[in-house]
């Protein structure tokens, strides 16, 4: 394979930055562009082990001074020869260094590369790889958790214990026809039934992750909802940190959705701050109101906020019977704390009440409450162990292996010939194989590579 380098690091000045290279000429390419300060040559250093010494430009002046390192095809990241270059972060440093890479015969990694020939080596599978851009990408400790485990094979070695099974039972298969001669114990329809059922409740489980895995990584969208003048983007600001959404004293100043997004109580939410519900005869505030009905409806969680100086009006009522009818979990926020003191509270009450806080978005009053409710309604799983399907590529995959196990199931319990069964199990094996990567396809893989970043 080619030889490719990169800047591992992030884009603009930092204290260090990395190059890094990979490929069959990497020692050559090292050797070219870095000499130890002890005099010896890059070729002779240990693997593993830092040294201190200058990295040069084509026309050998010093770019800066510098620690590099290599790595056995055996240990390294990419399953092949590579090396970093750690340098003073500066772009311009950092751009030298890649271009004198690029001079010794390096090419410019794509986006991904890296982690793609660790993927095409051996050293990990897709769930794995997929698990490294989760990793890079997360948010809230929770996401860097699964992912982390991910990275350390979780998701792979439970994929793989299901897929063995459905294996077993197809070599068996094979095995007594092709070799009849052979004293090979059949697998007995007892033998089949327990296998296939323990596969299914291990997929089903952990397809049901996956609701749970796709709020961790990517956020639950919360509408932020109510009439006019409730308070919703004095809301939005004070979880964001900062003045996103324009606030005024004026009814319908929002006329679109405005979404950022904000960790509360541990969970990180997409919030979505929607033009007050009410009937309206201005055309551009009345599309914005649709907007707002449709992001309840789409909505993981709703924070539906009543202003608390005042009863309920028409536009209120309005917004209860939306939120209520939508299904979807929700929290009765009463705004204004500030301003109400020890009033009575507007908030419905009895065995079907929502949950329910009071705060104030100018003196932050009731906000730890709110996180204390958010957190609640998305509690963290005691002990998944890094297992939760983050995407819908995993999903899909678990859900075709998870139905293709229950219709061999069936077939099982229906008394049809084995080779139908054998048949629905190859499936799911085949399934299961497209969520670790053994049977996935070409441009499957290549779509999964193309949204890493350049260096990974």
């Amino acid at each position: 394979m080619d030889t490719i380098a990169a800047i591992a690091t992030a884009p603009g000045a930092a204290a260090v930055g990395i190059v890094r290279i990979s490929g069959d000429e990497t020692l050559r390419v090292l050797g070219a562009l870095f000499a130890p300060a002890n005099g010896s040559s890059s070729a002779s250093l240990p693997p593993r082990r830092m040294c201190y010494g200058a990295v040069r430009d084509a026309q050998g002046r010093v770019i800066d001074h510098a620690l590099a390192v290599w790595f056995s095809a055996e240990h390294s990241y990419t399953g092949e020869v590579s090396a970093e270059v750690h340098c003073h972060g500066s772009p311009v440093v950092l751009d030298e260094v890649l271009r004198a890479a690029f001079a010794a015969g390096a090419r410019l990694a794509r986006a991904g590369e890296f982690t793609q020939r660790a993927f095409l080596s051996g050293r990990m599978d897709l769930t794995e790889a997929e698990a490294v851009m989760d990793l890079i990408d997360a948010e809230t400790a929770e996401a860097a958790r699964n992912a982390a485990a991910q990275v350390d094979g979780a998701l792979k070695r439970l994929a793989e214990r299901a897929y063995v099974a459905l294996l077993d039972i197809a070599s068996r298969f094979y095995a007594v026809v092709d070799y009849p001669d052979e004293d090979i114990e059949d697998l007995t329809r007892a033998d089949m039934e327990r296998t296939l059922a323990e596969v299914e409740r291990t997929l089903t489980d952990l397809l049901a992750t996956y609701d749970r895995g796709r709020i961790v990584k990517s956020g639950a969208a919360t509408a932020i909802v109510g009439a006019p003048n409730a308070g919703k983007s004095s809301l939005l600001n004070r979880l964001v940190g900062y003045e996103r959404a324009i606030v005024t004293d004026v009814a319908g100043t929002t006329r679109d959705t405005v979404e950022e997004k904000a960790v509360v109580g541990g969970v990180l939410l997409r919030l979505i701050d929607t033009a007050g519900v009410r009937e309206t005869d201005d055309t551009v505030e009345r599309l914005g109101v649709e907007r707002s009905r449709r992001a309840i409806e789409q909505a993981d969680l709703i924070l539906a906020l009543f202003d608390g100086t005042k009863p309920l009006d028409a536009s209120s009522r309005e917004t209860l019977r939306l939120v209520r009818a939508s299904g979807r979990p929700w929290i009765f926020v009463e705004t204004k704390k500030d301003l109400t003191g020890d009033a009575p509270s507007i908030a419905p009450t009895g065995s079907d009440a929502p949950p329910h806080v009071a705060l104030s978005s100018v003196t932050g009053e009731g906000f730890d409450s709110l996180a204390r409710t958010v957190a609640a309604i998305f509690p963290t799983p005691p002990t998944h162990g890094g297992t939760l399907l983050t995407n819908a590529r995993q999903a899909d995959a678990a859900g075709r292996a998870l139905t293709a196990v229950r219709a061999a199931l069936a077939a099982l319990c229906e008394g049809v010939t084995p080779d139908a069964v054998l048949t629905e199990a190859e499936s799911a094996a085949h399934a299961l194989g497209e969520l670790t990567g053994r049977t996935a396809r070409e441009d499957m893989v290549q779509r999964i590579f193309e949204r890493f970043c350049v260096g990974k």
